[in-house]
């Protein structure tokens, strides 16, 4: 896959490069597009927990509850 760049995103990317300690153009170019697919996921999942029905109250009794299961849990 080749991109083409205009010359200011180009010294952008490279400068990028040389600041951030990535070997070539194409290191950066991954890890944008690894950050974009993170943030895509985590939309995803966000606006699935906002259309779901609501959940119990986390109140102190449920966090009670909740040091009370992991306590039995470990032992």
């Amino acid at each position: 896959m080749n991109i083409s760049l205009p010359a200011t995103l180009r010294d952008f990317v490279n400068q990028q490069v040389d600041q951030r300690g990535f070997s070539t153009s194409s290191e950066y170019v991954r890890e944008l597009i690894r950050k974009d697919q993170d943030r895509q996921q985590l939309r995803d999942l966000l606006l699935a927990g906002a259309g779901s029905a609501p959940g119990s109250i986390a109140d102190s009794v449920y966090f009670d509850a909740l040091r009370d299961r992991v306590r039995n849990a470990q032992g």
